[in-house]
């Protein structure tokens, strides 16, 4: 991962996996929506909504364009859980 990454989004990642704000319990989650905005000139941000059961959840990077070309997350974090999901 520690390619893929840049400045702190390497330790976000590690901690959101530790804490795994995205398990469900005996629910696999399914992505529901995607999503990207286009924040500047080799600059994306990035969406995605999942839902586990009646849990609608939320999961959120930045990609920056490397001048080796390749991209990076930089950022990441993860919405509030427990919102109900609808269909």
């Amino acid at each position: 991962m520690l390619r893929h990454t840049a400045g702190r989004a390497y330790d976000d990642l590690a901690r959101l996996a530790a804490r795994g704000p995205l398990r469900a319990r005996g629910t696999r989650p399914v992505v529901r929506d995607i999503g990207y905005y286009v924040a500047g000139e080799g600059a994306l941000e990035v969406f995605a909504r999942i839902a586990a059961g009646d849990q609608l959840r939320a999961l959120a990077f930045r990609l920056e364009l490397g001048q080796d070309l390749r991209w990076r997350c930089t950022a990441v974090e993860t919405g509030p859980g427990g919102r109900p999901a609808t269909s």
